[in-house]
């Protein structure tokens, strides 16, 4: 679709518009942790390594909407999300069939990484 210049130039200012990705980043951390810790059986798992997925995709996300929505720094960005993790790990130890994993912790910083990467490469801010 060909879109004029001015169109174009308003659609780029949406997408690169911080608060767009803040309202994003707080949607996604809201659903994340709410995920993490429902009892077991609510979430069903789609394959063997599909809890490991799904922990690596929701913090790429989290990750990538965090440079989106903030100026900040890639180490704060790594000790922010990480530290999100091991506080989701430890909020599983109270919930209803669930459990704590290192593993899980390892699958987040997986994410992380590769949604600061993905920041890098398209560089839209």
């Amino acid at each position: 679709m060909h879109y004029e210049p001015k169109r174009r130039k308003r659609l780029y200012k949406i997408v690169v518009h911080p608060q767009l990705w803040r309202i994003l980043f707080y949607l996604a951390l809201i659903g994340s942790y709410t995920l993490s810790v429902l009892p077991g059986e609510t979430v069903a798992p789609l394959f063997v390594w599909s809890d490991k997925l799904n922990h690596t995709v929701a913090f790429l996300v989290l990750a990538f909407l965090l440079r989106m929505g903030w100026k900040i720094d890639y180490l704060k960005v790594v000790v922010l999300l990480i530290s999100y993790g091991a506080f989701i790990e430890f909020s599983q130890l109270f919930a209803i069939n669930r459990s704590a994993e290192l593993a899980d912790v390892a699958a987040d910083t997986v994410g992380i990484f590769i949604g600061l990467k993905l920041f890098k490469l398209l560089r839209l801010r």
